[in-house]
C-alpha cells in the first residue's frame, strides 16, 4: 500500500512539475507573439515564466528528483567500502540537517515578511512566490533524515567507474 502511495505522490509531483514547464512554455509563446507580431511588449509574461522557474526547480529537487538522480562528489565514498560510505554518507546527511535546520528560522523570517511585497506585473504576494524554498528546505531535511536512518544508496564497489563505460 504504501509504494501504490509513493508512486501516487511521485507521479503528482512530476505532473505538477510537468505544468511548470508547460506555464512557462506558453508564456515564452505568448511573449514572442505579443512583442514580434503585435509590437505589444508586455512584462508579465517573463514574470509569468520567472516564478514557474524558481517554483519548478524547487519543487522538482524537492520531490521529482530521486535520490540516485542526485548530482553528489563521492571521489572518496566510490573507493570506500560499505561501512565507511555509510560513515561519509552519515556525517552528509547530519551537516544537511543541521545547516538546513539553521537556516530554517532566519528563511521563515524572510519569506514571512515578504507579505509586506507585491510583484510588479502579477501583483503575486511575495511570501507566496517565495514559500516553496521553506518546501523545499524541509523536503531536503526529511530526504537527509531518510538517508540517515537507511544509510547511503548502494553505490558501485570499490575500484568500479560510477557510470557505465558507455556513459563516459
Amino acid at each position: 500500500m504504501t509504494g501504490r502511495l509513493t508512486a501516487s505522490l511521485h507521479r503528482f509531483a512530476e505532473g505538477v512539475a510537468a505544468a511548470l514547464l508547460a506555464v512557462i512554455f506558453v508564456a515564452f509563446i505568448v511573449q514572442i507573439t505579443l512583442r514580434y507580431v503585435f509590437n505589444w511588449p508586455v512584462g508579465w509574461t517573463s514574470e509569468l515564466s520567472l516564478a514557474a522557474w524558481l517554483w519548478l526547480v524547487l519543487w522538482g529537487a524537492a520531490f521529482v528528483l530521486k535520490d540516485e538522480e542526485e548530482i553528489r562528489i563521492d571521489l572518496v565514498a566510490s573507493h570506500a567500502n560499505r561501512r565507511t560510505r555509510r560513515a561519509i554518507g552519515a556525517v552528509g546527511a547530519v551537516s544537511v540537517i543541521v545547516l538546513f535546520g539553521m537556516s530554517l528560522p532566519a528563511s521563515w523570517a524572510y519569506v514571512t515578511f515578504m507579505k509586506v511585497e507585491k510583484s510588479s506585473y502579477l501583483g503575486v504576494r511575495m511570501d507566496i512566490m517565495y514559500s516553496i524554498y521553506i518546501v523545499f528546505a524541509l523536503a531536503v531535511i526529511a530526504r537527509s533524515l531518510r538517508q540517515l536512518v537507511r544509510g547511503p544508496a548502494p553505490g558501485p564497489a570499490a575500484g568500479e567507474a560510477a557510470l557505465p563505460p558507455s556513459a563516459l
